[in-house]
């Protein structure tokens, strides 16, 4: 059986953008961070920038969330049992957020989190319930990890759900397609494009009904 595509809108009511972990580590060559990334992971991060600028300007608000870990390791978990090694522990510099990379301002919601979904332990459900959010946009990575959870979660708490898919990276490729076909299996035309999202948020921005999904 193939289910029927649902010709859901880009943005529902009120959009939040969601800028997932893109720290410092995650964009050097060498991998100092502790994880693998797929080809193609730094300028998919440095294409998020197109998407936060236009966020900003047209008056969409931004979270900025940030995997952190104390030194002693104790709130890891069980994130060392698979391929992940230590990482994005504090005090390191690769677990600084790249500022100049997403154009981070002093003033700007940043949420720092110890698990994969920015739901788990934070208070993110509180800062959306303070913005009204119904729609949850995202970029960063991994996505299939802190993306594809915090997606999840945000699907379970009822709201819309979006993921530029160029602007997000995964583990490797296959992983990456993975977890995009699942986003898109919970809410069809989750996966957008960063230049679908631009344009969305320029009608956002400007009072226009949201834009409709492709057929």
């Amino acid at each position: 059986m193939t289910a029927k595509r649902k010709n859901n809108p880009i943005i529902v009511g009120r959009p939040v953008l969601i800028v997932v972990d893109i720290q410092k580590g995650g964009l050097s060559e060498d991998d100092t961070c502790g994880i693998a990334s797929m080809p193609g992971m730094i300028p998919n991060m440095q294409r998020a920038r197109g998407v936060i600028d236009a966020a900003r300007a047209n008056g969409v608000p931004i979270i900025f969330l940030q995997e952190v870990h104390r030194p002693s390791g104790v709130d890891f978990g069980r994130e060392l049992d698979g391929d992940e090694d230590e990482h994005l522990v504090e005090g390191w510099e690769s677990t600084e957020i790249a500022a100049d990379v997403v154009g981070l301002r002093p003033d700007d919601y940043v949420i720092q989190k110890r698990r994969y979904s920015g739901f788990i332990g934070t208070d993110l459900p509180i800062l959306l319930r303070g913005l009204k959010a119904e729609t949850l946009i995202l970029v960063g990575g991994l996505t299939n990890v802190c993306i594809h959870y915090t997606f999840a979660d945000g699907h379970q708490s009822d709201y819309h759900c979006r993921v530029v898919e160029d602007c997000v990276g995964g583990s490797d490729l296959a992983a990456h397609q993975a977890a995009l076909t699942a986003m898109e299996y919970l809410q069809h035309g989750a996966r957008r494009s960063a230049v679908e999202m631009i344009a969305a948020f320029g009608e956002h921005g400007r009072g226009a009904l949201p834009l409709q999904a492709s057929a």
